[in-house]
């Protein structure tokens, strides 16, 4: 049981990258950003809901085997949480937006400003998600202001 857990939690392996783990392990975040971006608001918000909640229970079980307090090589909290950078953001389909959202997001979750680095302190499971949500939402309130910038410049060109 813990091999399928260890699997999903490391991203499929990209999560043992000797370098950027968190990085290289999120860059499974995109594609699933992309496809649910073309979906309803209300099937994105209850995917990604989803995703993040079954999260949690599996990033918890591979913390205990791994022995370590949100391993690095944990990435499958960064990946679930990613969409929630663009969520409900149709714009963001666009692959310069997307990257933007991605490069956005890597920065606020690598160096942790608070409210960040406050949910780290959450145990478990629950934390090892919750600091990745909380930079995703900040992720998306940068790129909401972002699209409207970009979306008033549009319009008066």
């Amino acid at each position: 049981m813990v091999e399928p857990l260890m699997a999903l939690a490391t991203g499929f392996g990209l999560g043992l990258s000797p370098w950027a783990s968190g990085t290289v392990g999120s860059l499974l975040g995109l594609p699933l950003a992309w496809w649910l971006l073309g979906r309803t608001r209300r099937v994105q918000v209850a995917v990604t809901l989803a995703l993040l909640l079954a999260a949690v229970p599996v990033c918890h079980l591979v913390e205990q085997e791994l022995g370590g307090k949100d391993d690095g090589r944990i990435v499958l909290d960064e990946i679930v949480a990613f969409p929630v950078a663009v969520l409900g953001q149709a714009a963001a389909r666009q692959p310069w937006a997307l990257a933007s959202a991605f490069v956005v997001y890597r920065v606020v979750d690598a160096t942790k400003p608070p409210p960040v680095s406050l949910a780290e302190a959450v145990p478990g499971g629950a934390g090892i998600v919750l600091d990745d949500v909380i930079a995703a939402a900040m992720t998306w309130l940068v790129m909401a202001g972002g699209l409207i910038l970009w979306r008033r410049r549009q319009a008066s060109s």
